[in-house]
């Protein structure tokens, strides 16, 4: 691991990145890709981007996918150039697998963000755009009456019907898929997305070690909650630990603190990564299992969560891939949260569904034409805030739309300012201690639009909207914003409270239909009126109870003896139905 680490040091010295950070200027890099290249939106101007030979993988046919998903973070670790702390588990991970240079989150926020995960569809064209639209736990039931945030009503986004989980379909191909164990989808998860999900969920809870296995960790320790709610710990980083402050934020002991206890959260979420990783080796899995390690949007420090600047959207992805595969090699494609599914599902053997956002980049339905574009969006916040922006990024260019310009980009989210360098950052302004870079973060009316160099000006500190030598691709950009939120059927164009009644007509949310049972010479077959309903099912004995997990419905099944079958319905967004019960004779 010594050795290990060190080579990670030597190739932070060397390397030579695609990836310019928010807050740090990257050193060079000597990790390697192959001759493939990718073909910018405007002639050479992104020289020497390239992606891995994916051809060569030799994969199991049904890999093991173990998903490490750290909160809030941006990529600010070592294997991206930012040396401050140690990370010799992440370390470890970027020496043996693919580092990933350009990849965004469709929202700078988490719920969004993992709604567009889990379906493999932009949180605007699925309803999920407003952070966040209810708490959802399994004791929630029927929600027409109860209030959240802000005193928003609770509802559930409703994507179109016959929008499932990528958990639900990796189960029907025989995955035993695990969630350890933040949900935060903007919606109630499928009954039939989980073999388990919550503190104890784990792969080794399967009772066939054959089975491959679908398994997801969050690691909560680099929230932004906790740069607050570990204020008092003591820190894992010297108390005078060096840190750079990017120029958007003042430079005072306040700040220094808080990215002191960022980079102390970051430590602790290594050695997290490193005690599931010491797990699958002891169980002799690590060269049968895809890894995947990611954070879940950028963050955490004001001007990045919640924003459309690269420090809000871009994060950190490394890959490993049994046996070590294509180790040390970048990929610096522009890839989106949206391709996750259909990546997932690529590398499972299965064909992605028709109707995703997103398109595999690995597996067998691998797609090798990349992405020319990513697209955010930026909706209301907690029930508080109201905004609407909305985001395009090619290679080299970003341009950001405000549709509502009377009002600034910052919005006063009460939850984020429990942050003490965001109470002093409002401080400073109210008392006109900020200078021109930081105050722009909270400018009205002269921004509706904004257009960044993000190779000249990786913190987006330059508006070039007005700059004529960039009119052209200006022009391209807002047109390409435009075709996309027409392309999307934007759902965040209208104010929340219409939405909510075009899917809760008179407030009643709608109810998933009861499934049917019926024999035929194949066995019993399920069937649902509610379009789109994924439907589960389990056999007990008679009279007894179900257990927490469904069996996803995917034909026929056969009786078996003296059993109960139970079934129930439910299409996302829908309140699921109630159980039949069935006792063949």
């Amino acid at each position: 691991m010594i050795i290990r680490s060190l080579l990670m040091k030597i190739r932070s010295l060397l390397r030579h990145s695609a990836l310019l950070l928010p807050a740090i200027a990257l050193l060079g890099c000597s990790r390697t890709a192959s001759d493939s290249t990718i073909p910018g939106s405007e002639a050479g101007e992104v020289p020497g981007i390239a992606v891995p030979d994916y051809a060569s993988l030799q994969l199991p046919e049904k890999p093991n996918i173990l998903w490490l998903v750290a909160e809030d973070l941006s990529p600010y670790i070592a294997a991206y150039g930012d040396s401050t702390v140690p990370t010799p588990n992440l370390d470890r991970l970027a020496a043996e697998g693919v580092r990933y240079t350009r990849l965004f989150s469709p929202s700078g926020v988490c719920a969004p963000s993992r709604a567009a995960i889990a379906l493999g569809m932009y949180p605007t064209r699925a309803g999920a755009m407003h952070m966040r639209t209810g708490p959802w736990w399994d004791f929630y039931h029927e929600l027409q009456d109860t209030v959240w945030q802000g005193g928003r009503r609770i509802y559930e986004a409703l994507p179109p019907a016959g929008t499932h989980m990528h958990s639900t379909l990796l189960r029907e191909a025989g995955y035993y898929a695990t969630n350890h164990s933040k949900q935060d989808y903007q919606f109630r998860a499928e009954m039939t997305a989980w073999d388990a999900s919550g503190d104890t969920a784990h792969w080794r809870n399967r009772t066939n070690p054959a089975q491959p296995f679908f398994a997801i960790f969050n690691f909560g320790v680099t929230h932004e909650s906790q740069i607050w709610g570990r204020a008092n710990d003591s820190l894992q980083v010297p108390a005078d630990l060096p840190v750079k402050v990017p120029p958007y934020l003042p430079d005072t002991p306040t700040v220094r603190q808080d990215l002191r206890r960022l980079y102390s959260n970051i430590v602790l979420m290594d050695r997290q990564v490193g005690e599931i990783l010491s797990q699958l080796e002891a169980d002799g899995l690590l060269d049968e299992t895809i890894i995947f390690w990611y954070t879940d949007h950028g963050g955490v420090l004001p001007r990045s969560k919640r924003t459309l600047y690269d420090t809000g959207l871009q994060v950190p992805l490394l890959v490993r891939f049994p046996g070590a595969q294509l180790a040390g090699q970048d990929d610096g494609q522009l890839l989106s949260f949206v391709d996750f599914k259909p990546t997932l599902l690529s590398l499972a053997g299965m064909q992605p569904p028709d109707g995703l956002d997103g398109k595999p980049w690995l597996g067998r339905y691998r797609e090798p034409v990349p992405r020319e574009y990513i697209h955010a969006a930026a909706d209301d916040f907690d029930g508080c805030c109201h905004g609407r922006l909305r985001a395009v990024r090619d290679y080299r260019y970003k341009y950001i739309r405000n549709y509502l310009p009377e009002q600034p980009w910052y919005q006063p989210v009460p939850y984020r300012e429990q942050m003490a360098s965001m109470r002093e950052l409002l401080e400073l302004q109210q008392a006109g201690s900020l200078d021109s870079i930081q105050l722009q973060w909270f400018g009205t009316g002269q921004n509706p639009e904004a257009l960044f160099d993000t190779r000249a000006d990786p913190l987006e500190l330059r508006n070039l909207v007005s700059d004529p030598a960039h009119a052209a691709k200006l022009g391209e950009l807002r047109r390409e914003l435009d075709r996309w939120i027409e392309d999307t059927g934007d759902l965040g164009m209208q104010p929340e409270r219409e939405y909510l009644e075009s899917i809760w007509p008179g407030g009643k949310q709608p109810v998933t239909s009861l499934p049917t049972i019926g024999e035929s010479d194949e066995g019993l077959a399920l069937d649902c009126a509610t379009e789109g309903a994924a439907i589960g099912y389990q056999w007990v004995v008679p009279g007894g109870e179900p257990k927490w997990a469904w069996q996803p419905y995917t034909g026929p099944v056969s009786p078996e003896p003296g059993m109960e079958l139970m079934a129930r319905a439910h299409r996302i967004g829908y309140v699921p139905s109630k159980t039949v019960r069935y006792l063949p004779r």
